[in-house]
């Protein structure tokens, strides 16, 4: 199995791509809506109620798990391979327990506006990439979980296009996520509201 991979997404490794729970998909089109149906379902559940430990590495790897857990079987799993983006393997537990910690003290003193703690905290995500796939996604959600749960603002609107596949949209959110990794956080926190 073979998929197309947009620009900036992290193509699948041929152990990866085993773990594939529907044999029936072939195309990346129907990989595509059946992730999206569970992911729409995992949010649905994720806003139904309070989290407690959203800044917890537990809560990271069970929204994963409940997003992809009926198409990967790797759902929910830390990756143990190397990507084209991401942090070493051994780096992601102890680096997102950091991320977690500090994003707590950030909004227990108000050390950034709410809408710059969470751009941070996304940013510092997707520059950790702790799954196999699906980490922009699964970031994303995380994001808007803190927003709405603990920061106690709207979920952004990300550019109001579509992150997944290739075009103009993505390409902006991809720019901005590389502004960030150079400290400006200016073109991200104006796409996330736009």
């Amino acid at each position: 199995m073979k998929f197309a991979t947009p620009e900036g997404a992290t193509p699948f490794d041929p152990d990866e791509a085993e773990g594939l729970l529907l044999s029936h998909i072939t195309t990346r089109a129907e990989l595509d809506r059946w992730e999206q149906e569970n992911i729409a379902e995992a949010a649905a559940r994720a806003f139904r109620r309070n989290h407690p430990d959203i800044l917890t590495d537990g809560f990271a790897r069970r929204l994963h798990k409940r997003m992809f857990g009926h198409i990967w079987r790797w759902a929910g799993i830390y990756r143990k391979t190397g990507k084209n983006i991401g942090l070493d393997a051994w780096q992601i537990a102890t680096e997102l327990r950091t991320l977690c910690d500090n994003c707590a003290v950030w909004t227990l003193h108000a050390v950034y506006p709410p809408d710059e703690i969470a751009v941070r905290f996304h940013h510092r995500l997707t520059a950790i990439h702790p799954f196999a796939n699906g980490n922009g996604r699964h970031a994303r959600l995380m994001t808007d979980i803190l927003l709405v749960q603990l920061l106690r603002q709207p979920r952004f609107t990300w550019g109001s296009g579509n992150l997944v596949n290739a075009g103009e949209c993505r390409k902006q959110y991809i720019d901005a996520l590389r502004a960030a990794d150079h400290y400006d956080y200016g073109p991200l926190l104006a796409f996330v509201r736009s």
